[in-house]
């Protein structure tokens, strides 16, 4: 994942600890995340579009290899 969550948290000005609290995650899981290390639920997925006001296909979209 290129990183596109950690471009809109920072666009929206949201520390990882800040978005984790929203999304009801740790900061660690937040920043596994954003190293393409973790794989997020759905659920989890649409907590974050929703916090950084950006749509699935945005962040988490990726063109078949």
């Amino acid at each position: 994942m290129d990183n596109r969550v950690k471009i809109a948290r920072v666009q929206v000005n949201l520390t990882q600890q800040q978005l984790a609290e929203k999304v009801n995650v740790t900061r660690q899981t937040i920043s596994l995340i954003e190293k393409g290390k973790y794989n997020p639920s759905l659920n989890l997925c649409l907590k974050i579009c929703y916090a950084v006001n950006k749509t699935l296909d945005e962040l988490f979209w990726k063109e078949r290899d």
